[in-house]
């Protein structure tokens, strides 16, 4: 039992404090410092064999391998890779089914809402959170990545959510199993008496922290003037050996190992242990910081004469995990545990086959004393002899080679049946693999097989799904404290208001779909749900072809689909095959109008030629003039140019009137062509000389 000569006061000074170690006598912070340090001890100690099981599963799925000495030294040993394979298939279903960028977070509504409001708040949140998770915590994505592969290893990992006063932003960190020290027969994470996170903090860390108040200012305390002395137990020493490093050594640029234990401590005499948060230095068992873990006066209970009964304590961590364990224990179990004892006879399986293999090619055997030879290794290449005193025969007697037989084969059957059997386990089929079933395996066949081996991922998807919910409700509480009145936040116009995250939190919860763990499947259900939009009224058409584009990854759905209200209705169809109509009857009627304007134009130019024809007529008939019938003829000529460029002048005027009446027509649309232009020149026979003009026509 922890007795404290300090005495604190529940109040608002009391849990929103960043520190509350210096309100302590010294002797009340070395009887915590130890008070955290044995309670850690304890629980490191109650899961003392889950610790060695892990770091065994983490061996294999590494394929750590050390050197064996039998049966004889450096011989053969495979690490075969089941566990990794069937940690990279749940990884790669896992990763891309559970982070949908960017519909992260996903809200719905519980209930009615007839006036949509609601539903706008969770179009809001659901935009904001997945921007937050995306954007802001940048390192998000990558430790979700990091954790969807380590959950099938180890079993289980935790997140860690927490507001960020240095970045200004919620922070869900990764927890490694092992770095979260919990007693091994908790029930649970929230109702786990005593959490110890190990975290690692650089000289540069625990200086910034001491000089900005979070930690007490304890630079001139021995432990920090001297090099770091990082933790070394037998699981790091495990670690080092699995990455072929060497130990840490204790210098300047070791990190210091800090404790940060979420625990029950009376603080203020009462009876009842309040939740608080306490770091201290390993080494030294020196406290750094204590905090409350309560930030809300409604956290605190009380009785009708005041006294407190219950507190409701803040929770950080959130566990994801694989497989629950049977034993009762509060950490999972994965494919290192399932598969482990299976992995191991594998090895050793194949081990015996490569080196009975081994012995087969390359065996000894015995040498009688009637072989007479130097003694020594003898090598040979091709086509060497060798020369020795004894004779052949003698040789053949002498020489008793080792009885060695062929590798076995019911080693082999053996070790095929234990793969087949692991491959069950870890739903790494050959079909789940992506491998040819056979070529006259019917489709539907196929995938029946493909669901139905996916049924052991649909369990362990939904344990992911709800421990997202369960973070993505811690990150929901963190905002209606932190989050400002309002912050823009992603495109152009969205905005955050933290009124909505103070809204009733009853009424919306983050929305899931654990039954999809293949793009193929969210696919069918897209397109199953359209269908059925399609012949069945009372659907949401905008909705479901939102969902649809968004099944088929599409990007840029909003600037594609921007819904059928924002686009204009199209037209009436028969006003469109009217107006095709008209349209085809104008261009036909401008058709005709120009075939007729290049019939006058041609009937122009052979006008034109026909009086320059006749002129040219006149002007020799007046050249050889003699008599009156000379005279007779060139009038003859003359009224017949007359009455043709009588005909070429009521050309002109039909042709500039068509002309005019075209240009109007088209007034405001594209100008006339070069060609349409040349229409309007001048005559042709313009250029000819006027009547009169020759010599000779005078008289």
């Amino acid at each position: 039992m922890l007795n404290l000569e300090t005495q604190l006061t529940l109040d608002k000074d009391l849990w929103l404090s960043p520190n509350l170690a210096d309100r302590f006598t010294e002797s009340d912070l070395g009887a915590i410092g130890n008070w955290v340090y044995e309670g850690f001890t304890r629980d490191q100690q109650s899961r003392q064999a889950w610790m060695t099981r892990t770091q065994k599963a983490m061996d294999l799925a590494m394929q750590v391998s050390q050197a064996k000495n039998f049966p004889w030294p450096n011989c053969s040993n495979v690490a075969f890779p089941l566990v990794t394979i069937g940690a990279l298939q749940f990884h790669s279903r896992a990763y891309p089914a559970t982070t949908q960028v960017p519909s992260l977070v996903r809200y719905r509504v519980i209930g009615d809402d007839a006036s949509g409001e609601e539903t706008k708040r969770a179009e809001r949140i659901s935009k904001h959170m997945s921007y937050q998770l995306l954007e802001e915590d940048v390192a998000w994505e990558e430790q979700h990545d990091r954790a969807l592969l380590i959950i099938p290893i180890v079993g289980c990992v935790f997140k860690k959510s927490y507001y960020s006063a240095e970045r200004k932003c919620n922070i869900s960190e990764l927890v490694l199993a092992q770095d979260l020290v919990m007693d091994y027969y908790a029930r649970s994470v929230e109702t786990c008496q005593r959490k110890t996170h190990i975290i690692p903090l650089f000289r540069n860390e625990m200086y910034s922290n001491m000089v900005s108040g979070i930690f007490l200012d304890l630079r001139e305390e021995a432990w920090y003037q001297q090099s770091a002395r990082p933790l070394r137990d037998a699981a790091t020493h495990r670690v080092d050996v699995r990455v072929g490093q060497a130990a840490p050594q204790a210098d300047e640029a070791a990190p210091f190992t800090t404790l940060e234990q979420h625990c029950w401590m009376d603080a203020d005499g009462d009876g009842y242990a309040e939740p608080y948060a306490i770091t201290i230095e390993l080494s030294s068992r020196k406290v750094l910081r204590i905090v409350a873990r309560f930030d809300e006066e409604k956290a605190v209970r009380r009785t009708p004469s005041g006294e407190v009964h219950s507190i409701e304590p803040t929770e950080y961590f959130t566990k994801y995990d694989f497989i629950h364990s049977p034993d009762g224990g509060i950490y999972g179990i994965g494919f290192g545990n399932l598969l482990g004892p299976l992995n191991e006879s594998t090895n050793s399986l194949i081990n015996q086959l490569i080196d009975a293999g081994t012995m087969s090619t390359a065996a000894g055997g015995f040498l009688g004393r009637g072989a007479k030879m130097r003694g020594g290794v003898y090598t040979f290449s091709p086509l060497e002899w060798k020369r020795v005193d004894s004779t052949g025969d003698d040789l053949r007697k002498s020489i008793f080679p080792l009885p060695v037989r062929e590798p076995s084969n019911v080693l082999f059957q053996l070790l095929s049946l234990l793969i087949d059997y692991t491959n069950r386990i870890a739903g790494t089929t050959d079909t789940m693999v992506g491998e040819n079933p056979g070529q006259n395996t019917p489709a539907a066949t196929t995938q029946t097989m493909v669901e139905q081996g996916q049924k052991i991922y649909s369990a362990i998807f939904k344990r992911v799904w709800r421990s997202m919910k369960e973070e993505f409700r811690k990150l929901y509480k963190l905002n209606s404290v932190f989050l400002p009145i309002s912050q823009a936040f992603g495109e152009e116009g969205l905005k955050a208001l933290r009124s909505d995250y103070l809204g009733a939190t009853e009424r919306l919860v983050p929305a899931v779909d654990p039954h999809v763990v293949s793009d193929q499947q969210r696919l069918q259900k897209a397109l199953a749900l359209k269908q059925a939009a399609a012949t069945t009224p009372g659907y949401n058409l905008e909705a479901v072809e939102r969902n649809y584009l968004s099944a088929m990854q599409i990007d840029g759905v909003e600037a594609l689909y921007p819904g059928p209200g924002k686009v204009p209705p199209l037209p009436n169809p028969k006003v469109m095959i009217e107006q095709a109509k008209l349209q085809i009857k104008e261009k036909d009627l401008k058709l005709k109008e120009m075939m007729f304007m290049a019939e006058l134009m041609e009937e122009r130019r052979l006008n034109g030629a026909k009086i320059v024809e006749l002129e040219a007529k006149a002007m020799l008939h007046a050249a050889e003039a003699q008599g009156v019938d000379s005279g007779h003829k060139i009038a003859a000529f003359e009224a017949a140019l007359g009455a043709l460029k009588h005909h070429d002048d009521a050309l002109n005027k039909r042709i500039e009137l068509m002309m005019k009446s075209m240009e109007k027509e088209n007034d405001g649309q594209t100008p006339n062509s070069p060609g349409m232009g040349g229409m309007a020149g001048a005559p042709s026979n313009q250029s000819a000389a006027p009547m009169g003009a020759g010599p000779g026509l005078g008289v």
